[in-house]
C-alpha cells in the first residue's frame, strides 16, 4: 500500500498479532466493540469507504475507532505493490472511484473531526500514481469541513515530482511518506520501492513548504540500532519534522517474520536520539503506528511554531 502506514503506514504495514508467536506483556491493544466504533464502522461501510485500519489490521483499531478516529484509505483496496509487510491485498486494480473525494469529505464532515489522516493504496498503473484524487479529496475536506486539518500519507509516485507537487499545492496541513524500514531490508520488506527515492520525496516536499513532513518506520524485522540510527539521521538531513517509530509485527506466515520484540526503554531511547537531531514532534514506543496520536502532532507543530526550511539544497 501507498509504501504507508507504520502499520495504520505510510504510510501499509503489520497487523496486531503476530503469526501465532506469543507476544510480549507490552503489546496489548484495546479489543474493538465501543458504541462509537460501532457507529464508525457502519459510517464507512455506509459510504463505501476503505480504512487502513480495517486493510492493515492495526491494532489500534479499538482505540482509535473508540475516539472517533480513522485513517482514510482512498484510491480502493487493491495495492500493485507487493511488500513484505503489509496485509492489504496485492492485484490489477481496473477501475478509479471519482465520487471517492465527496464521500470521505462527508464522512469526516459526519464525524466532525478536528484532525484526519488519509492514506492510499499504491496504483502504479495510473499515470500520476493517484496524486489527483489525493488533491480532489485535500480539497473536498478543506471546502466542507474548514476546521478540520489534514494529513496526507503518500507513496513515492515511482519518483513523478509533478504528481508530488499536485498533492502539495492542495495544501494538506501535514505531509507523511513512510521509509518504513533501513535500506537493507528494503529487497525483502519494500521490493519496488526505493530508500532514496523516499529520501528524495520527503525533502522536496520540506522545501516545497509550508506543510511539516512526516515520517515513519517499524522495528524489529532484523535491523540494526546502528542502521536504524542512520535512517533517522538521514530523516533529520531531509528537513523531516515528524517521526514516528514502532513495533513491526507480521500479518501472516507468508509476510517477513519479527526478528525481535523492541523492548519500550529502547523506543525511550530512540526518540530522545531522535529529538537531539531536531525532530519536532516524535512518537515512539511498541504500538505507534503511522497515525497514532496524529492529531497531538497537529498542535505540537503549531505550537512550536513556523518552519525554516533550510535552503542550501534545491531539490529541483
Amino acid at each position: 500500500m501507498s509504501d504507508s502506514p507504520t502499520v495504520d503506514s505510510n504510510s501499509g504495514g503489520s497487523g496486531g498479532s503476530d503469526s501465532g508467536r506469543r507476544l510480549p506483556p507490552w503489546l496489548k491493544a484495546k479489543a474493538p466493540g465501543s458504541p462509537r466504533y460501532l457507529e464508525l464502522k457502519r459510517l464507512v461501510k455506509g459510504l463505501e469507504l476503505n480504512t487502513v485500519c480495517e486493510s492493515a489490521h492495526c491494532p489500534n483499531i479499538g482505540e482509535c475507532w473508540g475516539n472517533g478516529t480513522a485513517t482514510f484509505m482512498i484510491l480502493g483496496d487493491v495495492c500493485t505493490r507487493s511488500c513484505g509487510f503489509c496485509a492489504v491485498k496485492t492485484g490489477r486494480p481496473t477501475w478509479l472511484d471519482d465520487g471517492e473525494p465527496d464521500r470521505v469529505a462527508e464522512a469526516i464532515s459526519k464525524l466532525n473531526l478536528r484532525h484526519a489522516v488519509i492514506t492510499s493504496v499504491n496504483r502504479d498503473e495510473l499515470p500520476d500514481g493517484g496524486a489527483d484524487i489525493f488533491s480532489r479529496t485535500i480539497q473536498a475536506v478543506h471546502a466542507r469541513c474548514p476546521q478540520t486539518s489534514i494529513e496526507v500519507l503518500i507513496p513515492d509516485f515511482q519518483g513523478n515530482w509533478e504528481a508530488l507537487e499536485l498533492v502539495l499545492t492542495a495544501a494538506p496541513e501535514i505531509l507523511n511518506h513512510n521509509i518504513e524500514t533501513v535500506p537493507r531490508l528494503y529487497r525483502i520488506m519494500r521490493p519496488q520501492a526505493r530508500y532514496e527515492r523516499s529520501l528524495e520525496l520527503l525533502e522536496r516536499a520540506a522545501q516545497f513548504g509550508p506543510a511539516p513532513t512526516k515520517s515513519g518506520m517499524m522495528l524489529g524485522a532484523g535491523e540494526s540500532r546502528q542502521e536504524t540510527h542512520q535512517s533517522i539521521s538521514d530523516l533529520a538531513n531531509v528537513g523531516c519534522s515528524i517521526l514516528t517509530l514502532g513495533q513491526y509485527l507480521s500479518p501472516s506466515a507468508q509476510h517477513v517474520p519479527v526478528d525481535r520484540f523492541v523492548h519500550p526503554d529502547e523506543f525511550v531511547e530512540l526518540r530522545d536520539f531522535a529529538l537531539g537531531l531536531g525532530f519536532r514532534h516524535v512518537e515512539s514506543g511498541p504500538m505507534v503506528r503511522s497515525s497514532y496520536h496524529a492529531e497531538n502532532q497537529v498542535d505540537d507543530m503549531v505550537a512550536a511554531g513556523p518552519l525554516i526550511h533550510s535552503q542550501t539544497t534545491d531539490p529541483q
